[in-house]
C-alpha cells in the first residue's frame, strides 16, 4: 500500500506544481500584453519624453553663414560631452604639454606599469639597451611606432594629437629619468 500511497501523492503533488507553473506563466503575458497597452502607449504619447527624445537624436552640426539670416537654424542641442569638447579642440589642448605632462597624459599608461615589454620609466637596466641606440632611434620609434623583441610600440603613443616634437621631449625626458 505504501508505494501506492507515494504514486498518488507525487501525482497529485506534479499536478498541483504544473498548475502554478500555468498560472505563473498566463499572469506573465497578462502583464506584457497589459503594459503593451497602458505603460508603453502613454510613454510614446507623452511630449515631454518626446522632447527628451528629439533632444537626444538632434544634430549637432550647425552651419551659420555669415551675412545670410540663420534665424532658419535649429536651437542649439545639448553642450557637448567633455570627451566631444577634447575631440574637437587637440591641438589646442596639447599645444601647451611639458615633457612632463605628455609622459603622464600618453606614456605612463604604459611606461608606468611595464605594458607590452615597455620600459618602465626609471629603470636604468632596462633603459640601458634602448639609450645606446641613440636619441634620434628612440625618437623615430615613439613617433612612428615599432613592433620589437621585446614588445610593442604605438606610434605616439596612441595619441595622434600630439606633434612630434611633444613627443621626442617626452623622450628625452624619460632618457633623464633612466640616467
Amino acid at each position: 500500500m505504501s508505494t501506492d500511497q507515494d504514486r498518488q501523492f507525487f501525482d497529485t503533488f506534479m499536478l498541483v506544481l504544473g498548475i502554478l507553473v500555468a498560472v505563473a506563466v498566463a499572469i506573465y503575458f497578462l502583464a506584457q500584453g497589459m503594459s503593451a497597452r497602458t505603460q508603453l502607449a502613454f510613454i510614446q504619447e507623452d511630449p515631454r519624453v518626446q522632447a527628451r527624445v528629439d533632444e537626444r537624436i538632434a544634430s549637432m552640426v550647425r552651419v551659420a553663414v555669415a551675412g545670410e539670416d540663420n534665424s532658419h537654424l535649429p536651437a542649439p542641442g545639448p553642450a557637448p560631452t567633455a570627451q566631444a569638447a577634447a575631440a574637437a579642440a587637440p591641438a589646442a589642448a596639447t599645444a601647451d604639454l611639458t615633457a612632463d605632462q605628455v609622459y603622464a597624459a600618453a606614456c605612463a599608461a604604459c611606461h608606468a606599469a611595464g605594458v607590452a615589454g615597455a620600459p618602465i620609466l626609471g629603470d636604468q637596466a632596462a633603459w640601458s639597451a634602448r639609450i645606446a641606440q641613440g636619441m634620434d632611434t628612440l625618437a623615430t620609434h615613439a613617433i612612428d611606432g615599432y613592433q620589437g623583441e621585446a614588445g610593442y610600440m604605438p606610434a605616439k603613443g596612441g595619441r595622434s594629437d600630439l606633434s612630434d616634437e611633444q613627443v621626442r621631449a617626452a623622450v628625452q625626458y624619460m632618457v633623464e629619468q633612466a640616467q
